[in-house]
């Protein structure tokens, strides 16, 4: 998965503050704590907090398989109990970090220990998970590969070193458009410091805005007028091109509804997410919704004919606020903390393809852009574009968080894939259904059909991060995430499901490739 393709270190990198790899170690704010009282029960000398502060530079995180991502073909009748037990895995994943991040003096007393005690237990678990997920393929008439499936139990553990090279998976950095399903580089530039190889001989200190120990570092981020220029030119529209786009006004989620479910990879499961979303569209959407009551929900849409349920990992600063899960899962327990942001705008509009004319979105289609666990995975499916107001033509990041100047707002942005196999709302692994055109020609491959382009445009009013001289990002800002993945920006993901009323998904599709400008 290329995670040891690192970026060359530049002057400016090799004066990064060493202890910002320690950020990386921790589990939540309680979890943190847990750990920093642990490193200090002995107070006879200061052996046993030198032992554990190296202890803590080994390990940063745990790296699994994606199971998930392999299972390409999974029989319908199947997939209800598969995707039961693909959130067993990542409830295990999560249980393995949290206890990673909580046992750090035993780490640094026994060099096994990570082994003995965090990753067998979970291969244990996660082989008789990933069995229960062959014998429910196997009962409905399914296939599998027994052998190559058994073999995605084993986990490991990723060190301090390289969690923000692990997983890169080949290919250009640190930008905006598409790689596989990724983003371009910025031309090797590398303007911030990769996490320090530390010798975490400090840990973070106790009052350090808010940070829950598990990211974002001082290398997650970057000073946005100092990254080179990285945007390509678009293909050129032929003459069968659809130039035309269609806005939907849905609003920002003022209202502030949130889950940390996701129906599309774990229904049925709450807490599927393991972060919080904001959803705007339909308003009645978790873990259990249906077809049907998508249908009978409201929409925050001014067109009350659009019930699509539009829904993005929510953005917090890290300033020590208490929100309102700062207790729950999905937030504080797992290490999503601070304040939760809501967008100061949220621009949704489809878009046409520059090579052909669309046909219109089917009712349920279910999209996942993105990668939330990249820093496992690698690359390949990272779809994260991060810049400021007033560089978004120049810069887009995948691989940092943008520090923009004073005037400038942080902005997200989304591109869905835009080409449909023309018969699945969905697949097995969420993905195989829907592909993005040749970034060249715009071209859909393999036979798929252009539909409307999704695209996003999110923006935010973040007060500039600031780097201090011990190690912390002070007013850090992070997307939520999964907490082993460390709140790195290419986790960045988004989701959707098209749910239209009144012939809106066709008029859509006619305004797109009639070159109109509707909403």
């Amino acid at each position: 998965m290329g995670r040891n393709d690192r970026k060359r270190r530049t002057p400016l990198a090799t004066k990064a503050i060493a202890a910002s790899a320690a950020l990386a170690l921790g589990g939540g704010g309680l979890l943190w704590a847990q750990m920093n009282a642990s490193a200090h029960e002995s107070t006879s000398s200061g052996q046993n907090q030198t032992k554990a502060a190296a202890a803590a530079a080994q390990v940063a995180t745990i790296a699994c398989p994606d199971v998930g991502q392999q299972l390409t073909s999974v029989p319908q009748k199947a997939r209800q109990g598969v995707a039961t037990e693909l959130a067993n895995l990542d409830k295990q994943i999560t249980e393995a970090y949290a206890r990673l991040a909580s046992t750090r003096q035993a780490q640094a007393n026994d060099a096994s220990f990570v082994q003995n005690a965090i990753v067998g237990p979970l291969k244990e678990k996660r082989a008789a998970t990933i069995d229960r997920i062959r014998i429910d393929i196997q009962r409905v008439g399914g296939t599998v590969n027994a052998t190559a499936l058994k073999q995605l139990a084993a986990c490991t553990t990723q060190n301090a070193t390289n969690t923000t090279t692990a997983g890169r998976g080949g290919g250009k950095n640190n930008g905006g458009g598409k790689n596989n399903n990724g983003g371009q580089n910025n031309g090797g530039q590398n303007t911030a410091a990769p996490s320090a190889s530390a010798s975490a001989s400090a840990a973070p200190p106790a009052n350090n805005g808010g940070q829950a120990g598990n990211g974002p570092v001082a290398a997650d981020f970057v000073d946005i007028t100092k990254v080179a220029n990285n945007v390509l030119a678009k293909p050129q529209n032929s003459g069968q091109a659809s130039t035309g786009s269609f806005t939907t006004k849905c609003g920002v989620n003022a209202n502030k509804n949130h889950n940390t479910d996701n129906v599309i990879v774990a229904p049925g499961v709450t807490n599927g997410a393991h972060h919080e979303h904001d959803y705007v569209g339909n308003q009645k959407v978790n873990a259990f919704s249906t077809n049907d009551s998508l249908l009978a929900a409201p929409s925050s849409c001014q067109n009350q004919s659009d019930l699509s349920s539009y829904y993005w990992p929510v953005v917090r600063v890290q300033d020590g606020s208490q929100e309102f899960d700062a207790n729950a899962d999905g937030g504080g327990k797992e290490g999503n903390v601070g304040k939760i942001l809501t967008a100061a705008q949220a621009q949704i509009k489809y878009v046409g393809s520059p090579a052909s004319k669309v046909v219109a979105m089917p009712q349920f289609l279910r999209i996942i852009t993105g990668d939330a666990k990249t820093l496992t995975n690698g690359l390949a499916n990272a779809n994260a574009h991060w810049s400021c107001t007033g560089f978004e033509d120049k810069v887009q990041l995948t691989e940092q968080y943008p520090i923009c100047p004073q005037g400038s707002q942080v902005v997200r942005t989304f591109a869905f894939q835009s080409c449909w196999d023309g018969v699945n709302i969905d697949s097995a692994n969420h993905r195989t259904h829907v592909a993005f055109a040749d970034p060249a020609s715009g071209v859909c491959g393999n036979g798929f059909k252009a539909i409307p382009q999704l695209t996003m445009r999110l923006v935010y009013n973040i007060t500039p991060p600031t780097l201090q001289a011990d190690g912390t990002v002070k007013n850090a800002y992070a997307v939520d995430g999964f907490p082993e993945q460390l709140h790195k920006p290419s986790t960045d993901h988004d989701d959707f499901i098209s749910v239209t009323k009144n012939n809106l998904a066709a008029k859509i599709a006619n305004c797109v490739n009639s070159g109109k400008k509707c909403q």
